[in-house]
């Protein structure tokens, strides 16, 4: 099992697994848009029960968020770090020569990391409820009133849904040769930082290189089942808005106006 989990579907059976994709995409984009509403404790602590929620509904082993998250939380530390050290508000909680930390240094630090959790957590529970097929459906229909301007609405659904399908496979390969390299003896866990970029540069070449030829296997393919674009195509699975998608929005925007209320 890889570490990527932001591509990956896992088909079991769950409220949201069953909820249309242009639901899900716009509860995504919706969170998106108001979770830089929240600007406190309890407004975060909102936001935190709602993901959690979903989160328990979906029925996705929690192993399986845990090894999603675990790669970004570097990247976390380092803008908690970050917001620590350069946010110069507030009252004075530690100082050490040139280092100086503040209360509004922390506090913003905690609240962008959890910021930052939460969105990774929504936008991976989009892809490990939905399929790459429905997803493309999903944008396609949502970006449908952009055809009458001639834009390439399809192409556009397709190059995404075929980013998204794409990430874990890379992944994986990016791990497989790593354990190759390993075998033969290269470290990528200790020694200088510049040992490291060194015994890194080798695994692009063949990662670049497979990803080439899984393109052009791709192409192939497409071409020898005669694909054409969008033009004229028709689809095989219809999508159906449920009442459970309705309940889903408005259960959200429920959420969203008691963040207004919780704003300080």
């Amino acid at each position: 099992m890889g570490k990527m989990i932001i591509g990956r579907f896992i088909p079991v059976d769950s409220i949201l697994h069953r909820m249309d994709p242009r639901s899900k995409l716009l509860l995504v984009f919706l969170f998106i848009c108001i979770v830089f509403l929240a600007n406190n404790i309890w407004s975060y602590s909102l936001l935190i029960m709602y993901v959690g929620a979903l989160v328990a509904i979906s029925n996705v082993p929690i192993k399986y968020i845990y090894l999603g998250l675990r790669p970004i939380f570097w990247l976390i530390i380092f803008t908690f770090i970050l917001h620590l050290f350069f946010t110069k508000n507030g009252e004075l909680l530690f100082e050490w020569g040139w280092i100086t930390i503040y209360e509004e240094g922390v506090r913003m630090g905690i609240l962008i990391s959890i910021r930052f959790f939460l969105l990774i957590i929504m936008t991976s529970l989009l892809t490990l409820t939905t399929t790459p097929i429905e997803l493309t459906d999903a944008i396609e229909t949502l970006l449908g009133p952009l055809k009458k301007v001639k834009f390439p609405v399809h192409e556009l659904a397709l190059m995404m849904s075929i980013s998204l399908r794409f990430i874990p496979t890379l992944m994986d390969e990016t791990e497989k040769i790593m354990k190759a390299q390993m075998a033969r003896g290269v470290e990528f866990s200790s020694g200088s930082i510049k040992s490291r970029i060194q015994a890194i540069i080798p695994l692009l070449i063949p990662l670049f290189v497979n990803s080439f030829k899984r393109a052009e296997e791709l192409a192939i393919a497409m071409e020898a089942r005669g694909y054409q674009g969008g033009e004229g195509r028709t689809k095989y699975r219809q999508l159906v808005w449920n009442p459970i998608d309705t309940i889903m929005i408005i259960i959200l925007i429920l959420v969203t106006a008691l963040l207004f209320l919780l704003r300080t």
